[in-house]
């Protein structure tokens, strides 16, 4: 079976996956929001001017996830089963990661829902918090996991995460 997105003139076309067999299939993606010592605390104990920036941070996640067919050429639109948005902070290093896990019973994976709702989440941060710092950078997009499919278990070796 050949996955390409062309036809043989050249012309762009969404991958025929009919014939594959759906399979439970798992992904998880992250973002990273590089932000201020005093704005990364706001932003844990929930003490933004705009309010809860990562509840609203979490549904713009949720959506986009569900939305990525809509916004990403070529992506099949899926029957998601579930999808988590959760953060991480590093104080250390200043960083806030949003982290997007998709499941879904389908004929295809799963990654690009996971990465569309880790960027989501991420922009949203920066939007709820661009009136205190200008500054907010968003980092490493990537993959971090994904099962089911052909192609079976994918995870990004932790010590090497860039």
């Amino acid at each position: 079976m050949d996955f390409n997105h062309f036809d043989e003139s050249g012309h762009a076309i969404m991958v025929d996956v009919s014939a594959k067999q759906p399979t439970m299939r798992t992904a998880v993606a992250a973002a990273e929001v590089r932000l201020s010592p005093e704005l990364l605390a706001a932003v844990k104990s929930g003490s933004v001017a705009k309010g809860d920036v990562l509840g609203v941070a979490r549904l713009a996640g949720i959506m986009a996830a569900k939305r990525t067919s809509d916004l990403i050429p070529l992506s099949h639109p899926l029957a998601i089963h579930n999808v988590t948005v959760d953060f991480d902070f590093n104080e250390q290093a200043g960083t806030i990661t949003a982290r997007c896990t998709v499941r879904a019973f389908e004929r295809t994976g799963v990654e690009m829902e996971a990465m569309t709702g880790a960027s989501l989440a991420a922009l949203t941060i920066y939007d709820m918090c661009k009136g205190s710092d200008k500054s907010i950078t968003i980092g490493t997009i990537r993959l971090l996991f994904k099962e089911g499919g052909k192609s079976g278990v994918y995870r990004r070796d932790m010590e090497n995460t860039g």
